[in-house]
Formats: structure tokens, sequence, C-alpha cells
């Protein structure tokens, strides 16, 4: 016990205790100054606007910041410039370390095309979910005097028949030549005001009709106002028990004006305000 004591007290020691604090102190200075170095503490960049750029250009500012880009999707939207990048991951501004990769999605330089599936001998419904899950849509129904009611004679494009299998480009509307059944047939008109165009077109063709001319006022200034838009009229107008013949066609007057919208219901308020002895109420 004794020479552990002495050996404790002793200048060999606390050299060497001495020297091993050095040594790990230098140790880890260096694991931090190394993180700091290789995380680049403090040093970030903003990511770059990139939308509608080509790819050439967005490879000259990505690199001018030390960045990185990857083609990582592709779509085909009509309205925007082919080749050019519509979307970006992380988006402008977001702030990035050097060489963060930014991946991009390009507009095609040509719109991609799908095989024409056989909806011909199927029901109206089994027609238009084949179309739709085949990246296509429902165009006009054109009925025709048969014995089978809704049942797909014949499928058309651009007025024409169009054969299973042909390529056609994505998004691109499908005729469909529907029986009529043996009598004159009709249908129900349904009640579209205060729908999108979306949720009216569909509604529409469940009643086996045509979407029309589709109207918009002058509120309506944008493809963003367009897509917001809702029905404030329609002809024939609804009514609880009109008919008309299947494939009829239906207009629709679209519009942003929160004034056309119905007033909300004010029953629940004014009866509120009504005074009442609750022993008194009759259910």
């Amino acid at each position: 016990m004794k020479k552990f004591v002495r050996f404790l007290i002793s200048r060999a020691f606390w050299k060497h205790l001495a020297i091993i604090a050095g040594i790990s102190t230098f140790v880890i200075l260096t694991i931090f100054v190394g993180l700091k170095i290789y995380t680049r503490h403090g040093r970030a960049y903003a990511v770059p606007d990139l939308r509608g750029l080509t790819v050439s250009e967005a490879e000259m500012v990505t690199g001018a910041r030390r960045l990185r880009y990857q083609v990582a999707d592709s779509v085909f939207i009509s309205h925007e410039a082919r080749g050019t990048v519509i979307d970006q991951n992380p988006p402008p501004n977001f702030r990035v370390k050097e060489n963060r990769t930014i991946f991009l999605t390009i507009n095609a330089m040509n719109p991609e095309r799908v095989a024409m599936p056989d909806v011909t001998g199927v029901s109206l419904r089994q027609a238009r979910a084949i179309i739709e899950t085949q990246g296509l849509e429902v165009g006009r129904l054109i009925y025709v005097p048969d014995i089978a009611m809704n049942n797909v004679l014949r499928q058309q494009y651009e007025g024409n028949d169009i054969e299973p299998g042909e390529l056609i480009v994505r998004g691109e509307a499908i005729d469909l030549v529907l029986g009529e059944g043996l009598s004159t047939r009709t249908t129900y008109v349904p009640d579209v005001l205060y729908l999108d165009k979306e949720e009216a077109r569909s509604r529409i063709l469940e009643a086996s009709l045509n979407l029309g001319a589709t109207l918009y006022d002058t509120t309506v200034k944008n493809e963003e106002d367009s897509i917001n838009a809702f029905v404030w009229r329609q002809r024939p107008e609804y009514s609880e028990g009109l008919q008309i013949r299947l494939g009829s066609i239906i207009d629709l007057w679209m519009s942003i004006d929160s004034t056309l919208l119905p007033a909300p219901d004010t029953l629940e308020i004014l009866m509120d305000d009504l005074p009442y002895d609750e022993d008194s109420i009759i259910w």
C-alpha cells in the first residue's frame, strides 16, 4: 500500500498522466475539427429555382452552386415547355450542404403512349373503369339501336374505330358506341351544381349522358382558376323526375364567384336565438 501511495505522488506518475491527458485532448480536438470540416458546419447553400430550365441549364446552375442534380422522373404536360424542369426536390430556397443532389422532374419531349384496351362487349361502367385505368378518358357516348342497353359496340378515337393494342397518347378521349335497347330509353338529369368540372363530368357519364359546352365567366382568368371553378348553372337544369334521352348533352357554366354559391342555412342560428322552455319541447 505504501508503495502505491509513493507511486501516486511520484514525478513519473504525474508525467505520464500529463502525457495521457495531452494526447486525449489532442485526439478529441482533432475529431471535432475533422467533423466540422467534413460536415462543413455552418455552411449551407440555398437551392436555386430550376423550374423552367433545360437540363443543360440546370447543370450549369447547380455546378456553380456546388450542388448536383439527377433526373428522377419525367411526365408530359402539354402546356409546359418540353425538356424543361417542372418540379424539383428539395424545393427552391431550401438550404442544403455542398454536393447535395437535387432531384428533377422533367417535362418529356414526346407524350407518353399507351396501348388501347379492348372494351367492346362490356358494359359502360366496366369500359370506363378499364379506359381510365389505362390512363385514357371516356369521351362522347354515342347511342345506337341495339338490343343490349349500355353495351359497348365499338370504340372510337377522333371519329374512327380504334383497334385494341394501337398506341395512343396518354390522356386522350375514347368515344364509345353503345346500345340503347329496343325502345327509346331515357335517364334522369343529374344535379351537378356547385361541383368542380371533373366531379360534374363523372356524374354526367354515370347518368349515360355527355358533357357538352363548358363556359367560363370573367372571374376565371387562368388555369388555376379553371381548376377551382364550380358549376353555377347547367342546361338542362336539374328538376326532380326530369328525364332526357340517353347520350344527350349537358352544358355547364363555371365560375369562382362565391356570391353564386347558395346562402348558408340560417335556420339553426335563428332557432338558437329563440327563447324556449326545455320542458315544453315535444320530440
